[in-house]
């Protein structure tokens, strides 16, 4: 008898219906590599290939191709207000699909261009939404499916509960994957149940050996709660997800009145927020590798009420991946 699939399983060419979001800076060669040959799917951010943990892009993709030959996901940010970043993005895209990555997963543009290019050589496209305005706008690029980013995501989470957002997205007829406040395999079967094609966990595999992250990161998901979880809009301009801290408490997370205003300016935003991006992403890579120091923070999502202890990426996987399967046999 074989085993169960979903519409993602089958996208992907994995085993389990399960993702290890790409993270910056915490989406490492090791990390990726271990979730994928477990069953699951590593995706790749380039950003943190090149910039934080591996010397280059093409370095950090040989490396993750030296530990599994398995299936892989490519992080593609499409966003096109820096041409040389698009120029970049591109050039990275060929070398993904050079090294057979067949699954991209898109945000924060159009990705009509990631589209045409992978579905040439018969890969697929799913696109980060958190409500149906920017699911149909994707459609028209013809992407293959989507990742729901709900209100309990980390980082820049949606607006919506993952049962309001499924019943959004779900009319348009495409995979839809969960991405947002899972911690545990119950919460991960439960999501396969409401009907997700999948799941995306990007806080749970903060917390393992792989994760080449500071260990006070590690602990400080172990040790939280959901109340520790706060929005700031200090990060991106736009309200992010974090680990509550002392330091932060302080000084607070709210951007102050003068960026407030430029934040309301149809101009003027995209400043603000491309200057925050900018310090955050520094920010980040200190404070995730080195600890945290002040005015730094820890992205986190909801899901940390369901993470205990650190363990590692194939140890999740599998715990998840049999979880499901049983659910199917029960049914």
């Amino acid at each position: 008898m074989s085993e169960p699939s979903t519409a993602l399983t089958r996208d992907a060419g994995v085993r389990y219906p399960l993702i290890c979001g790409a993270m910056y800076p915490c989406s490492n060669p090791e990390l990726v590599a271990a979730v994928s040959e477990a069953g699951a799917l590593g995706v790749i951010q380039p950003l943190s290939f090149a910039y934080v943990h591996s010397g280059s892009f093409s370095a950090g993709l040989d490396r993750v191709r030296d530990l599994t030959d398995k299936p892989l996901g490519f992080n593609a940010i499409v966003e096109k207000s820096v041409k040389a970043y698009e120029k970049r993005m591109r050039t990275w895209i060929e070398e993904a699909l050079d090294r057979d990555v067949r699954f991209f997963i898109t945000a924060l543009g159009n990705p009509a261009w990631v589209c045409d290019v992978v579905h040439s050589v018969g890969g697929k496209v799913y696109h980060d939404v958190t409500e149906r305005r920017w699911a149909e706008k994707a459609l028209e690029a013809n992407v293959d499916g989507f990742i729901a980013v709900n209100n309990r995501a980390g980082g820049h989470a949606g607006k919506l509960d993952p049962a309001a957002v499924l019943a959004d997205l779900g009319p348009l007829n495409k995979p839809v994957v969960c991405a947002g406040g899972i911690g545990d395999e119950a919460g991960f079967v439960k999501a396969l149940e409401m009907g997700y094609e999948g799941c995306q966990l990007g806080t749970r595999f903060i917390a393992t050996p792989e994760c080449a992250v500071h260990d006070s990161y590690r602990q400080a998901i172990v040790k939280a709660d959901e109340e520790d979880v706060v929005l700031t809009d200090k990060l991106s301009g736009i309200d992010v997800s974090v680990l509550r801290n002392p330091v932060l408490d302080k000084v607070g997370y709210r951007a102050g009145p003068i960026a407030r205003w430029l934040l309301r300016g149809r101009k003027t935003k995209h400043w603000v927020r491309t200057y925050y991006t900018l310090r955050s992403l520094r920010s980040l890579k200190r404070s995730s590798t080195q600890g945290l120091t002040y005015r730094d923070s820890y992205q986190a999502g909801k899901s940390v009420a369901g993470v205990h202890k650190v363990e590692p990426a194939a140890e999740i996987v599998d715990r998840f991946g049999r979880a499901w399967l049983a659910s199917c046999e029960s049914r």
